[in-house]
């Protein structure tokens, strides 16, 4: 069933979802630039991209309005519980994730099962994230490195949790670099004295991202009201 979309957010990722919704016959019926300006028209589903500062705000204004919602904006998940019982007590419907695209989906399931083999041996192998965006990302680490951070720490219950660069003790060490135009790679790193495993997931351009928030427009519909990860959907 063809959809009306309204993108709240319209840089270049808000761009990119739109080229996909129209590609699989969807109509983007609102382009929302300005927080004074949130004309939703005729809306099925507003698919939400902003910045992580204005995520939560957005998103408890939207679950009030009765339209359901994509949200792809990272960096605020600390904030989630909150988020969840606006949409709850609403009677809402949100699909949220740290990544869209499905490859990503697939490597935090791989990223579990590599954890679960490992952990016998995590005397030997040393576990760090590394990943990589380009320079207008502002989040860091991504919320895509925090995800696969809480995918392998159930498996390695000697470290205390991750943080950014190993500054905290028997932490897992998560780098984030910013170089353009580089739209996303993040590698899961095992290390000994003898060898290196590895897993990367390497974004080749927006695409996957756009595919998958209009994936969960399609199939929101289909969903309780509350707050579901867009894993939950897809598995």
């Amino acid at each position: 069933m063809a959809l009306k979309l309204a993108l709240l957010g319209y840089g270049k990722m808000g761009q990119a979802i739109e080229a996909e919704a129209v590609a699989r016959g969807h109509e983007v019926v609102a382009r929302i630039r300005s927080q004074d300006d949130w004309s939703l028209a005729d809306a099925d589903v507003i698919i939400e991209f902003t910045q992580p500062e204005s995520a939560v705000g957005n998103l408890e204004r939207l679950a009030t309005m009765g339209i359901p919602v994509v949200c792809g904006t990272t960096g605020w998940f600390a904030q989630l519980p909150r988020v969840e019982a606006a949409f709850a007590q609403a009677g809402n419907r949100l699909i949220y994730a740290s990544n869209f695209s499905l490859g990503v989906q697939l490597a935090f399931q791989l990223n579990r099962q590599m954890a679960e083999l490992l952990a016998p041996y995590r005397d030997q192998y040393t576990p760090s994230i590394e990943e990589v965006h380009h320079t207008a990302k502002k989040d860091a680490p991504s919320g895509t490195a925090i995800s696969f951070a809480e995918g392998l720490l159930p498996y390695f219950p000697e470290l205390t949790g991750w943080s950014l660069d190993g500054i905290k003790p028997a932490s897992l060490p998560i780098t984030a670099r910013r170089e353009d135009p580089v739209p996303g790679t993040h590698t899961v790193r095992y290390e000994s004295e003898i060898d290196r495993i590895e897993l990367t997931h390497v974004a080749l351009n927006r695409r996957g991202f756009a595919l998958g928030a209009v994936l969960a427009a399609e199939r929101i519909a289909a969903c309780t009201p509350g707050a579901h990860h867009f894993a939950k959907i897809l598995f």
